[in-house]
């Protein structure tokens, strides 16, 4: 994969005060060649795709693919895809079909129930 450094580059100006920093969270999956913008958070045990294009910042437990990368599903932090809907409204509950683990979801936010 790919981690961007600037917004604006330009081969021949340089522009190392302009670096902005990136943050992946503990578990956060990165698939063969994705490209990670600058400035971006990756949000714990999210699951980016192979060939990914992510220009925003990915919440906690979200499946993000596509170009420019989207919200295409939740992951449980065994790796398996949970039973959760994408639609922002939504208030659901959901158990990890392999571990057990159990999640709620608020409009975008999956949260692990302990």
């Amino acid at each position: 994969m790919v981690f961007t450094n600037v917004i604006n580059p330009r081969s021949h100006w340089p522009r190392r005060d302009e670096y902005k920093k990136t943050l992946v969270k503990k578990g956060a999956s990165i698939g063969a060649n994705s490209t990670i913008l600058c400035g971006i958070k990756i949000g714990q045990y999210a699951f980016i795709g192979a060939g990914a294009l992510v220009n925003k910042d990915v919440p906690k437990y979200a499946l993000f693919f596509g170009v420019p990368a989207q919200i295409q599903g939740w992951m449980c932090n065994c790796g398996i895809k949970l039973n959760l809907s994408n639609s922002p409204d939504s208030k659901e509950k959901t158990e990890c079909t392999n571990c057990e683990r159990k999640y709620k979801k608020e409009a975008l936010k999956v949260l692990e129930i302990k």
